[in-house]
């Protein structure tokens, strides 16, 4: 399946916990944006590490589920960003 996998997060060391973890498993797309392909059971682990991770009373995940991604179209206005080359 497809994901884009959103959040916001105070501040602090649990963002850069959070990023690492999202990035073992999907591309970071934009600053607090997350996409890819992932199958469920790893959806399911990486979600687990990053319960582990959160303030769950300050800090909020949104993961939006495309099941077929044949019917997703990305347009994109304005300059792609690579944030893997930024932090290299």
């Amino acid at each position: 399946m497809f994901v884009i996998v959103t959040y916001d997060i105070v501040e602090g060391n649990h963002l850069n916990k959070t990023r690492k973890v999202l990035k073992k498993y999907l591309t970071w797309t934009q600053n607090s944006v997350f996409e890819g392909e992932i199958s469920e059971s790893k959806l399911h682990k990486c979600m687990a590490e990053i319960e582990n991770i959160i303030d769950k009373k300050m800090d909020s995940i949104y993961v939006y589920e495309i099941k077929n991604s044949k019917n997703i179209e990305k347009k994109l206005y304005g300059v792609h960003k690579s944030f893997d080359d930024m932090f290299l």
